[in-house]
């Protein structure tokens, strides 16, 4: 035991040593300056433009519908150069994409896992040639080199930020939905020993479905996914066996009814998390590129200003004049226009509450004043003539 336990620190040590020196090498890399920056960030725009992720999209999209015309054999017989052609043209794509990313980014490229996958893909396209150049067209694993370029449509991964939240939302709910299937598979391991043991016997058993255990899970799997298990309790009644039918009926209140929707809500709960956040990232994207908008147009605004002050101070034109040359500089795009205190919804709000309380204010007056007057007709009403017709000269006056 102690000479066991001796090469635990061991394993720390070298793990640190590990991260610290990597952690070292990318910092070392990160302080080199590129010569081609310019060149670099011309690179960065194509990668970034949504001309090019359309581009792209079309090519996978294009390429998996050329892979399912090629699961016909006369169509294939028939346009064979135009497959040939247009594979060369699908692999040299992916390969140029490969090649503009690395080079924008030659370390944070490997740290993205979507980008791995999309290397992976390369790799896996390229194992077909590879195996016919290497070992001839008659490899009889040839068919499945072929089989798996279906994997070529995943690079839209990489181009779907709905099904990057997705595969996230999926990969969230690891954890619990193992813990679940684990309860199922404890579930299906006590009612399979239950049912070979009740309907498993060799004199007069079901020997097809319960004969033994792994025959018995298979059953068990048609139960809980509620498929044919009517034909499966038939044969049981065929059999007589009394406790065929509580069992049934137990296993399936217990699999289907309550573990798979247990699986099924917690992806969707998962799922519904996944997409809020979605939609908050997207929120937060979006009011930073209106920011930078903002900011990008009040410099701009600015250098006008600075020009214009400038142009006063070495005369020539009067403030006016240079008033009326700054509105020009002025675009319809400019979002600042529209982002006024005025034009804010949260005024709107305060400005619409302040005119209804303005209007039961003004109710409530005109109630008051109709009180008033009510008050005093009815105190006309209770002097004598006189002092009546003097008061009402009085408010006629």
């Amino acid at each position: 035991m102690s000479h066991r336990f001796s090469h635990n620190p061991v394993r720390v040590v070298s793990s640190s040593l590990f991260s610290t020196a990597s952690e070292a090498l990318y910092a070392r890399i990160k302080k080199i300056k590129r010569k081609d920056v310019e060149c670099q960030a011309f690179f960065r725009k194509v990668i970034k433009n949504p001309i090019f992720q359309v581009l792209m999209i079309s090519t996978i999209t294009s390429n998996a519908a050329f892979m399912v015309l090629g699961t016909d054999y006369s169509i294939m017989y028939k346009l064979f150069r135009l497959f040939e052609i247009s594979e060369i043209i699908f692999v040299s794509i992916y390969t140029c994409e490969f090649f503009m990313k690395v080079y924008v980014e030659p370390v944070k490229y490997w740290r993205d896992g979507y980008n791995l996958l999309d290397v992976a893909i390369i790799f896996i396209i390229l194992i077909p040639y590879s195996l016919r150049k290497i070992k001839g067209k008659h490899y009889k694993f040839l068919h499945i080199a072929d089989g798996i370029q279906s994997l070529r449509i995943l690079k839209l991964i990489s181009y779907s930020r709905g099904i990057r939240t997705l595969i996230t939302a999926v990969g969230q709910t690891v954890y619990t939905v193992a813990s679940v299937l684990t309860l199922l598979f404890v579930l299906m391991y006590i009612f399979a020993i239950l049912g070979f043991c009740l309907f498993g016997m060799p004199e007069k058993g079901d020997l097809n479905n319960w004969g033994n255990l792994a025959a018995a899970f298979f059953t068990l799997f048609s139960l809980a996914t509620v498929d044919g298990w009517t034909d499966l309790q038939e044969q049981l009644d065929q059999r007589k066996f009394t406790v065929s039918r509580a069992f049934t009926i137990i296993f399936i209140l217990l699999a289907s009814f309550i573990f798979l929707n247990m699986f099924v809500g917690v992806m969707i709960m998962h799922t519904e998390d996944s997409i809020k956040k979605f939609q908050r990232e997207l929120m937060v994207e979006r009011h930073m590129t209106l920011m930078e908008e903002k900011q990008v147009i009040l410099r701009r605004q600015q250098e006008e200003v600075n020009k214009l002050m400038n142009t006063q101070e070495s005369g020539g034109k009067s403030f006016s004049e240079l008033v009326e040359e700054f509105k020009k500089t002025l675009r319809h795009t400019d979002p600042m226009v529209l982002d006024e205190f005025g034009t804010s919804l949260p005024f709107i709000d305060v400005y619409l509450s302040t005119l209804d309380n303005q209007d039961t204010t003004v109710n409530k007056l005109q109630e008051l004043y109709y009180e008033i007057v009510n008050v005093l007709c009815l105190m006309l009403e209770d002097l004598p003539p006189r002092e009546k017709s003097s008061h009402s000269l009085e408010f006629m006056i």
